[in-house]
């Protein structure tokens, strides 16, 4: 077992010579905050990583686990809102360099080249594993009621002093009270 406070490994030669060897890696980086369509995600700290090695004989296999809680705003109210996210580390890297051929069985977005230096950067693996366990939109609630179009105001801590002058003449749907459905 490795430890490393960095999301790079160093491929030793005994496991690029031995079909079949695995070894454990483990560690935390720091990363930058992490976009999501609109939203960006900050990390309260490292993301701790811990990744097995495989040498299948003609890649190595990374498989592993990511580990951090971020936070973003609200999509409704705007307040800052934290997940814990635990996403699957999945990585193919081909032996041979650049001139290696591809797996048959892979598409080209599924594998990577294992560098000429035999180091590994987890930090896109990583990305990749907690992005999928982010929500679509992030709430801090399910029930939030989010803020007043008007005054802004969040209405998850109550009515704004605006909501009845929302029913007053300057509303554009003001109109609307009058019509009679028949």
């Amino acid at each position: 077992m490795t430890t490393t406070e960095i999301a790079t490994i160093a491929v030793p030669d005994e496991l690029l010579e031995n079909t079949a060897e695995s070894r454990h890696f483990e560690g935390a980086a720091d990363l930058p905050a992490l976009a999501a369509g609109p939203d960006t995600y900050r990390f309260a700290g490292p993301v701790a990583w811990s990744v097995d090695v495989t040498n299948t004989g003609e890649a190595l296999l990374v498989m592993g686990t990511a580990k951090a809680t971020a936070a973003t705003d609200c999509a409704r109210c705007l307040d800052e809102v934290a997940y814990d996210l635990e996403g699957d580390i999945e990585g193919y890297f081909v032996m041979g360099g650049e001139e290696a051929e591809a797996p048959e069985d892979l598409e080209g977005d599924e594998f990577a080249c294992l560098p000429e230096d035999h180091i590994i950067d987890l930090v896109p693996l990583i990305e990749q594993a907690l992005l999928l366990e982010l929500p679509l939109v992030p709430l801090c609630d399910d029930d939030c009621k989010g803020l007043c179009p008007r005054c802004g105001a969040n209405l998850n801590e109550g009515p704004c002093a605006c909501a009845d002058e929302a029913a007053g003449e300057d509303n554009p749907f003001a109109a609307l009270k009058n019509l009679k459905f028949d």
